[in-house]
């Protein structure tokens, strides 16, 4: 919506819409995100993680068409609910497929490689939106629109060469496909490999625990799991609250207080999505070194900082107009100051490579990983309800408080930040390079406290080390009864006994 809202043809064709109705027209979607998050929960623990995606992208499809075909407001604001069902569909469930299928030494790199698929379809759609304005008539956004189905079709398509998640079919008692899937990831495709018994044995450890009883969404605030599903909650609000998406939905309001019109706003506009593409792929790479607590907080302090300093320029050199370039919901211009301007530019820049570097895929990684196999898709299903909740409400107040209070809109999300990155450090434990299983523990009541955990997992490397000096045999019937710690020591015993024999 970015490219098309500021344009001539969408403000004419739909009657000039005021801060409220345009804030509601952008916040439908997450509406529809918010609904398709709590569906898709359960959805995905019935139909397995690939077809609840699949089932999703059929709602993306008939929303564009009626996007494409929207006579008025009304049906615009459908056609975008529709497209917000998938959109909350994948954003809740893509990461917990993915976290699942990847090995741990890269998990973090295969799940932000979403975010960077997202930010290349952002950069697309932006051009795509930038190049039809130029188009005469109600066609200029009708176009863009109807592109839309064109990747859904793609997904639907491509998903069925993908591998299910072994984690899932481990749920479902589908123990040799488990092992199959496994045995591809982790031992380039062989079974008996260190690795791939003990991503099994630590899989089967948990299937055991978490099938004894079904899981309920509000289970998920139990004296058990309320901890990580605050926590969960927590990140996924934070990452709409340090403003990231707000600068992506209405960068072309930012930039006409800049002082930037028409098509010097939009090709300048699209700078801001160019940079966040590219300062992506560095946190691909940092993420599973640094860890995912250092990038969230020095991302906060970062961005929180370029906030404050927007806010500062615009309070202090900025000058009031009715409306600039068509736009009735800015009230604050510097087109008298170059200079401010110019700062104002590179700050919103500024912000837009540290939400890149930091905030944007990194949240998308965190969250999946810190539930368990039971709880993960309600889970994460209402981690990224509470994502969508905030950026519903962001999409639809933005617009007013521009109105209203103008610069001081960018002191709130000042704090925002600030706060982020104090609980962040008091309350989120790391995650990085520990197994999906192993991370349950952190949230334990015995557990280190946050601040004191590290990249990285010494059990596991132990466990893997056992299993190469004392390799089992997979038995995909039974399951074990002990703990993995115990069936290792079993394994000793056993090998122990075996030899008394021959030697007697």
């Amino acid at each position: 919506m970015s490219a098309i809202v500021g344009t001539k043809q969408y403000l004419e064709y739909f009657n000039h819409p005021g801060s409220t109705l345009q804030g509601g027209i952008t916040a439908s979607m997450s509406a529809g995100s918010f609904l398709g998050c709590i569906l898709s929960g359960s959805v995905c623990d019935i139909l397995g993680r690939k077809k609840t995606i699949q089932f999703s992208c059929i709602f993306w499809i008939i929303g564009s068409v009626l996007q494409c075909a929207s006579q008025n407001v009304a049906m615009l604001i459908v056609g975008r609910v529709l497209n917000g069902l998938t959109v909350g569909f994948t954003s809740s469930q893509v990461p917990v497929y993915l976290s699942e299928i990847s090995k741990r030494s890269v998990r973090g790199k295969i799940v932000g490689l979403q975010q960077w698929a997202i930010e290349w379809g952002i950069l697309i759609m932006f051009f795509i939106g930038y190049g039809c304005s130029y188009i005469k008539g109600h066609a200029s956004f009708r176009v863009p629109w109807i592109i839309q189905v064109v990747p859904a079709l793609f997904l639907m398509f491509l998903l069925i060469f993908i591998p299910e998640s072994p984690r899932w079919l481990a749920s479902k008692g589908r123990w040799d496909e488990c092992k199959l899937i496994l045995a591809n990831i982790h031992g380039k495709g062989d079974d008996e490999d260190p690795e791939v018994l003990t991503e099994i044995a630590e899989i089967q450890e948990f299937v055991e625990i978490e099938n004894k009883q079904a899981i309920g969404y509000l289970e998920l605030y139990n004296k058990k799991n309320i901890y990580k599903t605050l926590v969960a909650q927590a990140c996924q609000c934070s990452q709409q609250l340090v403003g990231g998406n707000v600068i992506m939905y209405y960068v072309v309001y930012v930039f006409q207080m800049a002082g930037l019109t028409g098509s010097i706003n939009l090709i300048s506009s699209s700078v801001q999505y160019i940079i966040f593409l590219l300062f992506t792929v560095p946190t691909l790479f940092m993420m599973d070194k640094v860890g995912r607590r250092p990038l969230m907080i020095y991302g906060s302090i970062a961005m929180g900082t370029c906030m404050f300093i927007i806010a500062g320029i615009l309070a202090g050199k900025g000058e009031y107009a009715e409306s600039i370039g068509g736009n009735d919901n800015i009230h604050i211009t510097l087109v008298n100051s170059p200079a401010a301007s110019r700062t104002v530019l590179v700050f919103s820049y500024l912000f837009t490579m540290f939400y890149s570097l930091t905030w944007a895929p990194t949240a998308w990684v965190y969250c999946p990983e810190v539930f368990d196999q039971r709880t993960r898709c309600r889970g994460m299903a209402v981690a990224a309800a509470s994502n969508w909740a905030m950026n519903f409400a962001l999409a639809f107040y933005v617009p007013p408080a521009f109105d209203n209070i103008g610069w001081k809109t960018f002191v709130i999300f000042g704090v925002f930040n600030a706060a982020s990155a104090i609980y962040i450090f008091f309350l989120f434990p790391e995650t990085a390079k520990k197994s999906l299983e192993e991370i349950e523990e952190l949230f334990a009541s015995n557990s280190p406290k946050p601040w004191k955990t590290k990249v990285g997992s010494e059990r596991f490397e132990q466990t893997k080390e056992e299993f190469k000096q004392n390799p089992i045999q997979f038995d995909s019937e039974t399951q074990p009864k002990s703990s993995l710690e115990n069936k290792a020591e079993a394994q000793h015993v056993e090998l122990a006994e075996s030899k008394t024999q021959n030697s007697v």
